[in-house]
């Protein structure tokens, strides 16, 4: 429910980002019209005194986030994912989040299992630790399954943590709506969608059903692949608020003084930790999308070992393709073929010039592959590659941002591990491959099996199923939702701050009156 709670916590949020510093940051970031501004820092000095102090060791943004709580980590953490809302700086600033909460006691955490088990925890475990690890969302303990002896993880939702994100959620949705409609240019950020799409993110993490689920699929996926492995779900040992997966024995991925005193070729763990990622992406078109040290590790046996399957991206089979063949436009520097891709997915607008296009993406390219080898980076391509794209009148498509953000850790992984990767040498292989695979006469054999059987299921509803979806096209569309009194007031107090007191009153009017 989005009411006064709402406001009252947004004025909260106002008062530490501007106590902290951070107001001025995410208002250049966002690149604030002058009269949103104005009517920001107005609002938020008054209740400056209400706002959280946070850390002065920490950047003022990540402080502030820390400040407010758990909710406001985890939105700062996917915001780092979107350098195309927050800018790269900003980006960068939030992707060193610490996602670190004091432990909930041992206590609590074993009334949750034993809640959501429907057993005493004595009886489902030998051992049960204390907290080895403590997010924002969740914390996980070291145990011995009782019946078999084996060492699992158990990862436990904190209490009430359901409650405190739906509040916070809550006012993100009203803030978004009021930097829409107070500021039309940030429209093309869409930043309701932004909280939509952490609110799907943190919906999935709060039911570790389907973090579950995640992972078991994933495993699924890449239960054939040489050098690596996941940790066993036990499904049995899980359920909404808890997890259970096998422990994972090995070195963190982010030690290199470790790795080489067991042994491993770090040359090859860097190769194969970026191979592993493409073929995750282009194969499955469903990857970890947090894929950092922090969640690698190297088994005794050499494996690298991947955990933590809290966020993870998706990209449909059509948008493999036209990724794989942009990447692969890029390999043999065609950059007109790069250009056309766009045009023929749809990407960029048809109206455009492909050749001016095309001249654009050489802009792009060439410099990158001038350097050495050493140094090129698909990552900082892709990024180069989307803010020409958004010139050209390309829409903000998140798939494709997840993925280059993931693409960029990943390739600081494989390079804290070999610093003298190259990294198109190890891809290109990778991507041509897909591109035979997916694009030639046996691709091209195979759509159209698919296609039949859809027709042959279909064929006798297909009429009926255009003509309906035709009256629905014709049909006119609904009139837009009247504002809650409360949105109206909240909307006549901050243009009023802008314009005056008087402007407060006579806006006010006006919208109760018109709306």
């Amino acid at each position: 429910m989005r009411g006064p709670h709402n406001i009252w916590r947004l004025a909260v949020t106002g008062a530490t980002f501007e106590r902290t510093g951070a107001m001025n940051v995410v208002l250049d970031a966002l690149d604030t019209p002058p009269a949103l501004r104005v009517a920001a820092r107005t609002l938020a000095l008054p209740f400056k005194w209400l706002g959280y102090r946070g850390d002065p060791a920490m950047p003022p943004v990540p402080r502030a986030l820390t400040a407010l709580g758990p909710a406001y980590i985890k939105f700062g953490q996917i915001l780092s994912t979107r350098p195309d809302v927050v800018g790269d700086e900003l980006a960068t600033q939030m992707r060193v989040l610490q996602d670190k909460l004091p432990p909930f006691s041992i206590e609590e955490a074993k009334a949750e299992v034993e809640r959501e088990l429907g057993q005493p925890v004595d009886a489902l475990f030998s051992s049960f630790s204390a907290p080895v690890a403590a997010a924002s969302i969740a914390q996980v303990h070291k145990a011995t399954l009782a019946a078999t002896g084996q060492a699992v993880a158990v990862k436990v939702l904190r209490p009430g943590i359901e409650r405190a994100f739906r509040k916070d959620v809550d006012a993100f949705y009203l803030a978004a709506k009021m930097i829409s409609i107070l500021s039309p240019s940030s429209r093309r950020l869409r930043p309701m969608d932004v909280v939509e799409h952490f609110d799907g993110v943190v919906q999935g993490e709060l039911d570790l059903r389907l973090e579950s689920s995640a992972a078991s699929e994933f495993a699924a996926n890449t239960k054939d692949d040489p050098g690596f492995q996941l940790p066993q779900m036990k499904w049995e040992y899980s359920a909404r608020r808890v997890m259970t997966l096998g422990w994972a024995d090995g070195v963190p991925m982010g030690d290199n003084d470790a790795i080489d005193a067991a042994g491993h070729d770090r040359v090859a763990l860097g190769d194969r930790v970026l191979t592993l990622f493409l073929n995750h992406a282009l194969r499955d078109g469903y990857f970890h999308a947090d894929m950092h040290q922090g969640n690698l590790k190297v088994a005794p046996n050499g494996d690298i070992i991947a955990y933590d399957f809290g966020i993870m991206g998706h990209i449909d089979e059509y948008t493999r393709r036209v990724y794989a063949e942009i990447l692969f436009g890029f390999i043999r520097k065609d950059y007109k073929r790069v250009a056309e891709v766009h045009f023929e997915a749809g990407y960029v607008p048809a109206h455009k010039d492909v050749d001016e296009f095309a001249r654009a993406l050489r802009a792009v390219g060439e410099p990158i592959f001038g350097m050495d080898a050493t140094k090129i980076s698909m990552g900082r391509l892709l990024n180069y590659l989307f803010e020409v794209t958004e010139r050209f009148g390309m829409e903000t498509r998140t798939e494709l941002i997840l993925l280059q953000r993931t693409m960029v850790v990943v390739e600081g992984v494989a390079r804290s591990l070999n610093p003298q990767i190259n990294i198109w040498q190890v891809a290109a292989p990778l991507v041509t491959d897909y591109i035979s695979q997916s694009i030639g006469p046996k691709a091209v054999i195979r759509d159209l099996t698919k296609t039949a059987r859809v027709v042959t299921r279909f064929g006798p509803r297909l009429p009926g199923l255009v003509e309906t979806a035709l009256v629905r096209q014709s049909m006119p569309a609904p009139p837009p939702p009247r504002r809650s009194l409360v949105e109206r007031l909240l909307l006549a107090v901050v243009f009023g701050f802008a314009i005056g007191a008087g402007g407060a009153l006579t806006l006010l009017v006006i919208d109760l009156t018109i709306f």
